[in-house]
């Protein structure tokens, strides 16, 4: 079956317009029915326990204490600490227990025999099974829920003010009493939600969410019936994937049959050498990340300290990097470095397909990766320093850390990034511009402007919220810039660099790249930015995210289907090559990004998100396997390619050697998979059964963590973390070395005849 580039670029378009309706549509609708904040929580005799103020106060808390990042809200953030929904929960059941125990029987709860704790137990249920009436602004609770909450007020000061070492938490986590009572308050509003029918509905805003059956939540028959629907949609995406790969005559890259440019016979323009100062620069962000993921590692077997050492020059070091600062800087600091690789090689291969230098295009790249690196230090210092209590009052969330997980830095750093992300799309236009002024609208130099334009549009829905913003529109927006980031913009980034880079290698022509990335791009958008809602179930938001949630989510392995495809087909490639093919590394490179985005994307992220099983998932290590898997196995290596990439050709190649980076490709590989399929994944799957046969409170509770089967696979992801923390040292250092070896800079225009853009250019003038 033949299509045409026009026919796939007009579908694209098509695509991307109804993407945006459907969500700008579901962002108003959302926004009309998110859960309302009371104005008031009185008890039975009419004194006021919880005002909106107070609950509002306690999302800031939240923010500024970088609390998303020791635990999770709504199943949101990170997994060292309780998710404080299902924790305010929990609590709430509990409290209320003893109270109705204590008032009915005048004994502790334990102590009560079977039929007396089921009476309570149907007491507990009754006050927490309450409807919602439309416009209610006054919220009335029971004596036992009063008790409950000031109960759970001062459990909350006691870990999180007062400091608890086995839970990891400093002295003055949150800095004063009060804040933790008011962080309590926000946490035991998300509780609320979780067990509070919608208005005019059988379920929670939750769709209750978390699972708890002592407070009344189960699975509703709405996450059955999407969940078996997306069994039979995986089928047909499977199916549809195949059929469409074996149908639409999409070229795959063959070393033996086009001639393949030497890089000693490319130009190197002083674009280019500017260009490859990225990469030493992200070579120590990279390794700086790497130490601190095995430090958080580390932090799951001895939550106070790091192999015995508890202070260091007389300083506690939980206070000085608790796990919630390491892992902020663990997540930015991963961004930074694959952002500083995906900007140098976006700025880096315009040259090699135009021979051309557009004026001060050196100076201004230069400029770029200075703004770069002012906006990394002055964000990842403001997390610290706002962390640490110094940024305090209107600015906190301005300079210091805005507190939400992969937003963390302060908005004017995220300005200064949306800055740099459209200065960077202005330069790689700029190199582009002879190829864009000779092609068609929907050719492979305006495929990567709109992939890297894509980037930076979606990176505004960051800006749409504030502290004060409800927690269910600021987490639908967040994923707005998280999934469609991943799942939309990067994916499409992906498919639009690998084909730029296939036809600057000399393996395809222009105009076959171009089919193959838009047909790609077109599935990557078609499911991609709607299956953002996935992440909108049990959040709070509208019931229609469910099917919209599921359908999606299931066609998203189509795109990453075909990208497997076309790995294969470029190991097939890579293995029917000669010794003398000189782009074997980077080449392998991008065969294990196509690799590990099917199975850390397609495989674990299609498992995690049916519906049924991210009820009980939600927010466990089964997850950290996906995200592990798909950010730095997809992600990280097509960076690390273009970094090899680029390398190779500015490298003198008398020099040249890739022995050290074959040593890191393996390490990173091999460390990737013991990680990911010895450790995490099991305890993953540790954690699912005992949501099954508990309760979610209960596997992201502390004696979970403590137990001695998942202490044993804690441990055993150390060999898999020193491989690639090893690797990423050996890549540092070779990066580091390679830079200082790189070819004298040549004068647009004198490239000989018969390279790349000699090529290039012609094809266009057919």
């Amino acid at each position: 079956m033949k299509v045409s580039r026009q026919t796939i670029a007009k579908a694209l378009v098509a695509v991307f317009i109804i993407n945006l309706v459907v969500m700008g549509v579901g962002a108003y609708y959302s926004s009309q029915h998110v859960p309302p904040i009371p104005k008031e929580v009185v008890g039975p005799d009419g004194d006021v326990i919880v005002t909106q103020s107070q609950v509002q106060n306690g999302k800031i808390a939240f923010q500024k204490d970088g609390l998303m990042n020791h635990g999770s809200i709504l199943g949101n953030g990170a997994y060292y600490g309780v998710d404080y929904t299902a924790d305010a929960l929990d609590l709430k059941v509990q409290y209320m227990r003893e109270y109705y125990a204590q008032e009915r029987h005048g004994s502790a709860y334990e102590k009560l025999d079977t039929a007396e704790q089921a009476s309570v137990n149907s007491l507990v249920r009754a006050d927490l099974d309450e409807s919602l009436a439309k416009n209610t602004e006054t919220i009335r609770y029971s004596a036992a829920e009063v008790y409950a909450h000031e109960q759970a007020r001062e459990e909350y000061v006691q870990r999180y003010h007062e400091g608890s070492a086995e839970r990891g938490l400093p002295a003055d986590f949150i800095g004063s009493a009060e804040d933790a009572r008011r962080f309590a308050d926000f946490a035991m509003w998300t509780a609320w939600i979780s067990h509070t029918d919608r208005p005019g509905s059988d379920h929670s805003f939750t769709n209750e969410w978390p699972y708890n059956p002592a407070a009344g939540n189960a699975p509703t028959g709405s996450t059955m019936t999407w969940s078996v629907i997306s069994m039979v949609l995986l089928v047909a995406a499977v199916g549809i994937g195949v059929w469409l790969y074996n149908s639409v005559e999409l070229p795959e890259p063959e070393i033996t049959s086009i001639e393949v440019p030497p890089p000693d016979e490319i130009s190197l323009s002083p674009s280019q050498r500017a260009a490859t100062r990225f990469i030493p620069l992200a070579g120590a962000l990279f390794a700086l990340q790497v130490l601190l993921g095995g430090l958080l590692a580390h932090y799951y077997v001895e939550r106070h300290a790091f192999f015995g050492i508890e202070k260091l020059f007389g300083v506690e070091l939980i206070s000085v990097l608790p796990f919630s600062l390491a892992k902020t800087f663990h997540l930015d600091l991963a961004i930074l470095w694959i952002a500083s690789l995906w900007l140098g090689a976006g700025l880096f291969l315009p040259p090699l397909l135009t021979n051309y230098e557009p004026p001060r295009q050196k100076t201004y790249i230069h400029v770029l990766l200075g703004a770069l690196i002012v906006a990394a230090v002055g964000g990842l210092a403001g997390i610290w320093f706002g962390a640490q209590g110094y940024i305090d009052g209107a600015l906190w969330w301005i300079l210091g850390n805005e507190g939400l997980e992969y937003l963390e830095v302060g908005r004017l750093w995220q300005v200064g990034l949306l800055v740099g992300f459209v200065l960077w799309t202005a330069l790689v236009w700029r190199g582009f511009r002879p190829l864009i002024k000779r092609e068609s609208r929907y050719g492979l130099a305006h495929l990567i402007v709109y992939a890297g334009g894509s980037i930076g549009l979606l990176f505004t829905a960051g800006m749409l919220y504030t502290p004060q913003t409800n927690i269910v529109m600021t987490e639908f927006w967040r994923w707005w810039v998280v999934h469609m980031w991943v799942e939309g913009a990067f994916e499409f980034f992906i498919v639009s660099i690998v084909g730029l880079t296939l036809v600057s290698m000399g393996l395809l022509k222009k105009r076959s790249a171009e089919k193959a990335v838009a047909f790609q791009a077109l599935f990557v958008m078609g499911s991609g930015v709607i299956g953002a809602a996935h992440h909108y179930w049990w959040v709070g938001q509208p019931d229609v995210w469910v099917p919209l949630g599921s359908v999606f989510s299931t066609l998203e392995l189509i795109p990453l289907i075909l990208i497997l495809f076309e790995a294969m087909g470029q190991y097939r490639a890579l293995a029917t090559s000669d010794d003398g093919f000189p782009y074997t590394l980077p080449f392998m490179f991008i065969i294990a990004s196509g690799f590990w985005n099917f199975v850390g994307a397609g495989v674990l992220g299609f498992f995690i998100n049916l519906p049924l099983i991210n009820y009980y998932e939600h927010g466990t290590y089964l997850t950290v396997g996906h995200a592990h898997a798909a950010m730095f196995g997809a992600f990280g290596f097509l960076a690390l390619g273009m970094a090899t990439y680029m390398l190779r050709i500015s490298a003198k190649p008398a020099q040249w050697t890739g022995k050290r980076l074959r040593w890191a490709f393996w390490l990173w590989n091999i460390g990737l998979a013991v990680m990911v399929f010895v450790s995490v994944l099991p305890v993953g799957f540790l954690q699912l059964e005992t949501a099954f046969t508990q309760s979610y409170a209960a596997a992201r509770s502390l004696a979970f963590y403590n137990g001695e089967l998942v202490q044993l696979l804690f441990w055993a992801r150390l060999p898999g973390d020193t491989m690639i923390i090893l690797g990423t040292l050996v890549f540092a250092y070779d990066m580091v070395k390679k830079r200082f070896t790189l070819r004298p800079v040549s004068t647009p225009g004198e490239a000989p005849s018969g390279t790349i853009p000699d090529r290039v250019m012609a094809e266009d003038d057919d």
